[in-house]
């Protein structure tokens, strides 16, 4: 297990920090005390609110992690970062037969995959140097394929592969890296999802991530769905590759 992660203190960035995950994971750190938080988002208005309640512990970004310049930009400002967040993420519903899923699965995959590669590539200097922690927030549909998402689960595959080689060539120079597999968490981004999903409290979902971060836990499951997934993964792939097959049969 890699060395545990002080967050009291420390200085983060967060990507997607607007909504959902990422908002939560915002307002979470604040709460255990981080010295400073960039909040990062295509349109920095849209955390505003923030930095009124939090003052100079916040610091608005301009980030779209599909712009390199914008990614480079961000990593000349935030030269202190100690904490990356990689949450900033696309999905969008699609089946096989669409006309358009090549343009959705390229989507997903610019900001999913490419979008955590870019920011990796230009934080990685800054995170050696203060021997921080990389945390991607990837989905349990990177590990077992949801049938009803192809092309999103395959763009947190790829994304989950990514954490395995950055976890694997980042260790020697200091740097612990965290993959994040959430289930079905209450945000926008679920809202239509099929009731035999359970959601959960996107607060609770915040605080299980760092908390996981803080032990020092290299994989981490946030909510009770990612538990028992992780837990049935682990023991039985194929078995679990059956069970999000099955849930496609199931009445809505």
């Amino acid at each position: 297990m890699p060395d545990s992660t002080r967050i009291e203190g420390s200085v983060a960035l967060v990507t997607g920090a607007n909504r959902g995950i990422g908002r939560a994971i915002t307002e979470a750190l604040l709460a255990r005390d981080v010295a400073k938080v960039y909040a990062t988002a295509r349109a920095p208005r849209t955390v505003e609110a923030l930095r009124e309640r939090h003052g100079d512990r916040v610091v608005p970004l301009r980030l779209d992690v599909t712009d390199t310049d914008q990614v480079a930009r961000a990593a000349r400002t935030a030269t202190d970062v100690g904490l990356l967040v990689n949450n900033a993420g696309a999905f969008q519903p699609t089946g096989l037969t669409d006309a358009a899923i090549v343009e959705v699965a390229r989507r997903e995959m610019e900001v999913n995959y490419f979008g955590a590669l870019r920011m990796l590539h230009a934080f990685e200097d800054t995170l050696v140097r203060r021997r921080g922690a990389l945390v991607n927030i990837g989905s349990a549909a990177g590990l077992s394929t949801v049938p009803i998402q192809p092309t999103y689960s395959a763009s947190k595959a790829a994304q989950h592969s990514l954490t395995q080689a950055s976890r694997a060539l980042l260790a020697a120079r200091g740097v612990t890296v965290h993959g994040v597999y959430p289930g079905p968490v209450d945000t926008d981004m679920t809202r239509d999802l099929p009731p035999a999903f359970a959601k959960t409290p996107v607060a609770a979902v915040a605080n299980a991530i760092l908390d996981g971060v803080e032990a020092g836990e290299e994989d981490i499951f946030p909510d009770p769905f990612a538990v028992a997934f992780g837990q049935r993964f682990h023991s039985s792939p194929k078995s679990v590759e059956q069970e999000m097959a099955a849930i496609v049969r199931l009445p809505a």
